[in-house]
């Protein structure tokens, strides 16, 4: 018979939410190495934003092509279930457009940070673009749709030419510190408001 632990959990149980609370502070804190050092960063700087051993980070993900796909992977999911979230909790549906397609710039920004990694031949790599559209064009469209029916903005954007053109909009940042993407995707999200009477 398992002993339980003080909080009622058997021991197997504490280990893996710990395990996987080691895991999730691994990929935050390597979207950030990778953002400000690149892919290539070293694994022992990656351990240090972390807080943890490097064996933790090799038990978790053995290479690093593993490492990156999972940070791409994660961004990707926190940027899907953001959408819902916001729609329930914002003042209006396009507010919660605006929000959300603030942390798909940000997504965008260490997507960038991983764009060389991602241009591999690797089958694991060209996987991860089938699920950032299976994963977030539903909910770019729910989005967009909330927003039509409360007459916030006019029909007819498509989630696709959206995503798309806002990550374009992204490219550039990066060598040009004069460029502000930020401002020309909030020119183009007024531009998308249906103007209200008064």
């Amino acid at each position: 018979m398992a002993t339980e632990s003080p909080a009622g959990e058997s021991p197997s149980r504490g280990k893996r939410a710990d395990a996987q609370r080691n895991r999730r502070t691994v990929l935050a804190a390597a979207a950030e190495v990778f953002v400000t050092s690149g892919v290539d960063a070293p694994i022992r700087q990656i351990a240090a934003q972390a807080g943890v051993g490097m064996a933790t980070i090799y038990r978790h993900f053995p290479t690093r092509a593993d490492l990156v796909t999972a940070v791409y992977r994660h961004q990707i999911e926190e940027c899907a279930e953001a959408g819902p979230n916001l729609l329930a909790g914002a003042d209006s549906p396009f507010d919660a457009l605006r929000q959300w397609i603030d942390l798909f710039v940000d997504f965008l920004v260490t997507k960038h940070g991983l764009a060389d990694a991602l241009q591999s031949d690797s089958d694991r790599f060209a996987a991860l673009h089938t699920y950032f559209l299976d994963r977030l064009l539903p909910v770019c469209a729910q989005l967009l749709d909330a927003a039509v029916e409360a007459d916030d903005i006019r029909p007819g954007t498509q989630p696709y030419e959206l995503m798309r053109g806002i990550g374009n909009l992204c490219i550039g940042r990066d060598n040009d510190p004069r460029y502000d993407p930020r401002r020309l995707i909030a020119l183009l999200l007024q531009g998308l408001q249906r103007p209200h009477a008064s």
